[in-house]
């Protein structure tokens, strides 16, 4: 006791000491209850569940956690809403950050990386029957004929007749194929060509394209007067041209043609022998 009242500066040193000391151990276990009372409220919080909004406007999708009052942010970012735990925790909260959870099932993610992976197919190139236009193909000035065929302008040494083709010929009689066969196949805008030159050729029909076109009760469009209305198309005049230089669908011996859902009169397909059927026409020899 002498000691200390002689160095009163060491009493207060030790005095110091001993506040300083009950100081650090206040602020410890401090520390450790917080620690407990953080363990403890996360536990009592729900399991993160996943929900889908289609509500126009509204985020695609969303985690909400059981008994927090606010869903997730449409950052994915969850907040704890409990108050009264933060007051009590009195540290500061960070928002706690979770990666995008799938809508899909495993299954159904399979499935759709199967099908990305399969490569597509390739769509089939439609090929048409048709030929292809030749824009330099012209109509000939002069056909030539033997007895039984219409002959190309390369067989005309073999010709036993010929006939002078004038502008209008042609012209009559690419609107006849365009009267007749319209909604047909190219082939058989080429064979109803075709029969208006086996006609020409043969003795039993008249001897000009016009008188053959217009021979009385031969072709319905002339009758009912669609022949002169008619504007030949591409199809028409390009079939024209090409059954003029010889190309041929139907063979020379072909003078009839008809379609059986429209003609009213039959007779033709009773008494004549069938040669070749094109689209909705039946051709007879």
């Amino acid at each position: 006791m002498y000691t200390l009242r002689q160095n009163r500066w060491m009493a207060l040193l030790i005095g110091v000491l001993l506040v300083c000391f009950s100081a650090i151990c206040m602020l410890l276990q401090n520390e450790q209850m917080h620690k407990m009372q953080y363990n403890d409220s996360t536990n009592q919080l729900g399991a993160v569940t996943y929900s889908k909004n289609d509500k126009a406007g509204a985020s695609p999708q969303h985690l909400s956690i059981q008994g927090a009052k606010h869903p997730l942010t449409a950052e994915n970012s969850v907040q704890l809403s409990n108050v009264n735990l933060l007051k009590k925790w009195n540290v500061k909260h960070h928002p706690l950050f979770v990666e995008g959870i799938s809508a899909q099932t495993p299954a159904a993610a399979k499935k759709a990386q199967a099908v990305q992976a399969k490569p597509k197919a390739k769509k089939a190139v439609a090929v048409s029957a048709k030929s292809k236009l030749d824009p330099k193909l012209n109509p000939p000035t002069t056909l030539f004929f033997s007895r039984t065929k219409l002959l190309s302008p390369s067989q005309k040494s073999e010709a036993t007749k010929q006939y002078k083709v004038t502008a209008e010929d042609v012209l009559l009689l690419r609107r006849i194929v365009m009267a007749e066969a319209e909604g047909e196949p190219y082939k058989g805008k080429v064979a109803v060509a075709n029969v208006v030159l086996n006609r020409l050729r043969s003795a039993n029909f008249p001897d000009t394209i016009r008188k053959v076109i217009y021979q009385r009760y031969q072709f319905s469009p002339v009758a009912n007067g669609r022949f002169d209305r008619v504007k030949p198309n591409e199809d028409s005049i390009h079939a024209v041209n090409e059954a003029l230089n010889g190309r041929k669908e139907v063979s020379d011996d072909t003078y009839y043609f008809l379609s059986l859902k429209l003609a009213d009169d039959l007779t033709v397909h009773h008494t004549r022998t069938l040669a070749k059927t094109i689209g909705n026409h039946s051709f007879y020899k």
